[in-house]
């Protein structure tokens, strides 16, 4: 049969092919014409390359793409699958060969504005493509944050800033038993929490051959549906895990005339693979970048010289006692232990001083083993993820998703998932359910998941593969919402309880529930998290009339972060209020200034994000360094007393899409309900601003009695060309929490082509 295109009345593809080849190629195909421009920045990113047409500001991710090794491991990656699963390989040529017959010719106005060409997938181009959207999704540079805390405050303070209290945001997702439906089969329902992104992270779309029939939402560039589906007798959904599964090492690395060496924890100096690769940039001269791989991993950090090629500068914020020796010029860098051979009275040891002797150090043997002026190692951290380790992304589980009829199926599949590692849940039509962890994590130290490892000291190594746990249903409900739950032996840090509770609240409220129940509990706004605040405030006396008026409006607030709530915007200021004094606070000073590591993982390293995401657990602190926290408190209310909002919530907690490239109409930001620990996960910075940048990049409900009562909506719409009917359509219902109903009647649909 020919290969058919359809849309519905939301410009959502329905493609219908002979063959699961065929119809790879029309959805590589399809995903082309509606995303020429996404498709093209997201290959970019995944090789390096983006600079070249964006100019510097995408400069400090091609240069962490670059040594982190990610094309290069999708390579790898490829030609593994192509030995283990050459029929999976064969469908991923196909679809990379539908897309580069979408990009040719593709007037997407992008294109001209930055006179950028589209250019030519590999058959391994939607492997990088996924390890580059997921390869901070395990948050590894939470490691460098921790590291900067112990440093400069201690160890105990790490805990204090966990995003457990709160963190960030995350994604929900809940299953719904069918004992506990009106039709007596599953409903399952949720929203991934992304950045939201113009064109949008998720693309709707149906697929259907003779092996299958299936709904669902598609990542642009990768085929088939790995994150939400349902083929009608089956339906899956994930959140993140919240799991550790990557690993840093601190290296030790000197060069020698042949290269790079670098030393490994059995004593032994090892030849590092070593070269240069060119960034392009645009606008600018291009830029040298010097790629090192040791046995651990990539080095995504400095060097033998250290970052920048000073060994004792910045990184440690003009301190040689800081980062690199984690408080202590005995600490991190030799594994806290002060008789390490690079300090312990054995001036050439190599690894200290490149095999040349200590004249200072000799004549001193007696000396302690810190010097009266120590120098820094150099900094050089690794990075060591389980595809660059295994060579397997995990692709082998999209075909049999597609092909699954029941939740077994769905488990087999997902045994073949690799990163990043979620929560999974699953429900088919003969009451069969599943809740289970997929992915790959790592078994070694307990330290390895905490902080940066030293390479070059034993039992850091891994030891094969921790088996995915698994859960199940309490009174007939499970709930995901990236809190420790099943995962929680995987992880360090996981999301607050505060969604995940909520969920479960509400779901407690009602005996029986449909599909069409469940747009309110996406949009619920209900704020747990507000409690500590509200508590410090209800304990002030002594306020100006003002300050006492504005606290007893708090009082009576409903605690819902709506919109058009006045009293959600005063508690936002006094927040961000409460939240700018704390992170001004001198026992947080050494806090302020990040260590010089590369851009890309700042958003770790910022004091206001970290104390705004925390305040829970700093305000209820039993000491927080000797900062008096009711008199911070008291000296925002007053702050914002004199100044309050002049409207409401919404005023200023606006949408703010991330765009590779700006467009030349700007769109309004339209006002958002929701809070980063409300179910309705809309994420502003508390301290820093109001507008959301993350927040639910889709929203679903998969009702397994009927396929056709199933739901859907994006942020924006199905097409990413601007101009387009369909390329923000759909954000009028996703603002007011409406859904898109799934159409699988192919007489409803409207045929667009033949190919």
């Amino acid at each position: 049969m020919a290969t058919e295109i359809y849309r519905d009345a939301w410009g959502i593809p329905h493609l219908r092919a002979g063959s699961a080849a065929e119809l790879a190629h029309a959805q590589g195909l399809v995903t082309a014409r509606d995303r020429a421009w996404q498709l093209e920045v997201e290959r970019h990113r995944a090789q390096g390359t983006s600079a070249s047409f964006l100019g510097g500001s995408a400069l400090d991710w091609d240069r962490f793409a670059r040594r982190a090794r990610v094309d290069d491991t999708a390579r790898r990656c490829f030609a593994d699958l192509e030995r283990r699963d050459p029929g999976t390989a064969g469908w991923v040529r196909a679809y990379v060969d539908g897309v580069n017959e979408g990009l040719a010719g593709s007037t997407a106005p992008e294109f001209a504005r930055t006179g950028l060409t589209p250019g030519h997938w590999e058959p391994w181009t939607p492997l990088g493509v996924w390890l580059a959207t997921h390869i901070l999704f395990a948050g590894f540079p939470a490691k460098l944050w921790r590291e900067h805390v112990a440093a400069h405050l201690d160890a105990d303070a790490i805990g204090l800033f966990a995003t457990d209290g709160p963190g960030t945001s995350g994604s929900n997702g809940w299953l719904v038993g069918g004992e506990r439906t009106v039709t007596g089969q599953a409903v399952i329902a949720g929203d991934p929490h992304r950045f939201i992104e113009d064109p949008g992270v998720y693309q709707q779309i149906h697929l259907s051959c003779p092996e299958f029939d299936v709904v669902g939402l598609a990542v642009p560039g990768i085929p088939g549906i790995a994150h939400f589906g349902h083929t009608g007798t089956v339906a899956w959904a994930i959140t993140n895990a919240m799991a550790d599964y990557q690993d840093l090492y601190r290296e030790r690395l000197r060069r020698t005339g042949a290269g790079v060496e670098a030393l490994g924890p059995d004593g032994v100096w090892r030849r590092a693979s070593r070269h240069t690769e060119t960034v392009e940039v645009a606008g600018e001269e291009p830029v040298e970048v010097e790629i090192i791989e040791t046995g651990r991993g990539p080095v995504i950090i400095g060097g033998p010289e250290g970052i920048d090629g000073d060994p004792a500068g910045l990184a440690y914020d003009g301190d040689p006692a800081g980062l690199a020796y984690d408080g202590d010029p005995a600490g991190l860098a030799y594994d806290g232990d002060p008789a390490d051979p690079a300090y312990d009275g054995d001036p050439a040891d190599p690894a200290y001083d490149g095999g040349q002797a200590d004249p200072a150090a000799a004549a001193s043997p007696a000396a302690p083993s810190v010097p009266a002026a120590p120098v820094a190692p150099p900094v050089a951290i690794s990075l060591r993820y389980p595809p660059r380790v295994t060579g397997d992304l995990g692709f082998g589980a999209l075909l049999p998703l597609l092909r699954a009829r029941r939740v077994a199926d769905v488990d087999r599949a997902f045994d073949r998932w690799a990163e990043p590692v979620n929560v999974v849940q699953a429900a088919d039509t003969e009451g069969g359910v599943l809740h289970r962890v997929a992915g790959r994590v790592p078994v070694r130290a307990e330290a390895n998941s905490l902080r940066v490892v030293p390479a070059w000291k034993p039992g850091h190594d891994w030891h094969g593969w921790h088996v995915p746990p698994r859960a199940g249903l309490t009174d007939g409900v499970a709930v995901m919402a990236n809190q420790r739950g099943p995962a929680e032996p995987l992880g360090v840090e996981f999301a607050p309880p505060h969604r995940a509770d909520r969920i479960a609240a509400l779901l407690a409220g009602k005996e029986r529930w449909s599909a069409a129940d469940m747009p309110a509990l996406h949009t619920d706004t209900h704020l747990a998290s507000a409690s500590p605040l509200l508590d410090h405030l209800d304990a002030l006396g002594g306020l100006t009339p003002e300050a006492a008026a504005l606290r007893d409006r708090l009082r009576g607030w409903d605690r819902r972060m709506d919109a058009g709530s006045a009293e959600a915007a005063l508690y936002a200021a006094v927040r961000g209020a409460v939240v700018r004094r704390l992170a001004a606070h001198p026992a947080f000073a050494a806090l302020t200034t990040p260590p010089a590591y590369p851009e890309v993982f700042r958003p770790w390293l910022a004091l206001v994000p970290r104390v705004g995401f925390a305040l829970e657990h700093l305000l209820r602190a039993e000491d927080l360094y000797g900062i008096d926290r009711p008199a911070a408190v008291r000296a925002a209310v007053e702050d914002v007393a004199l100044r309050p909002p002049a409207g409401v919530w919404g005023d200023t907690h606006r949408l703010a899409p991330w765009r590779a490239l700006e467009p030349e109409q700007p769109y309004d930001e339209p006002g958002l309900s929701g809070d980063h620990d409300c179910v309705l996960c809309t994420s502003g910075v508390p301290g820093l601003t109001d507008r959301a940048a993350r927040g639910p990049a889709a929203r679903y409900v998969w009702d397994l009695a009927r396929r056709e009562d199933s739901r859907w909506v994006v942020p924006l719409g199905a097409s990413g060309v601007p101009g387009s009917p369909h390329h923000r359509d759909q954000l009028p219902l996703w603002l007011a929490g409406d859904l898109v109903p799934v159409v699988t009647d192919w007489t409803r649909l409207k045929k667009e082509t033949d190919v």
